[in-house]
């Protein structure tokens, strides 16, 4: 066995989250609260019935309404 990590395995970041196996359970906790924080400043209503691909989704796009992703 190599020491070596595997370094082409694909990241879950990086999978499409329809693709996910997990998808359709319930939104996490951490998803919960990034998605009401970045709905309170785009001044979008948070959907507490999103399951995790779909908060997944949301998240994405209002990172980008935000301009978070322009804070890094």
């Amino acid at each position: 066995m190599s020491d070596t990590p595997k370094v082409d395995a694909p990241s879950n970041a990086e999978k499409d989250p329809q693709d996910w196996t997990t998808g359709n359970e319930p939104m996490t906790g951490a998803q919960a609260s990034y998605l009401k924080t970045l709905c309170e400043e785009t001044g979008t209503p948070f959907d507490e019935t999103l399951d995790k691909a779909n908060a997944s989704i949301m998240i994405d796009k209002l990172q980008s309404a935000s301009n978070r992703l322009d804070q890094k």
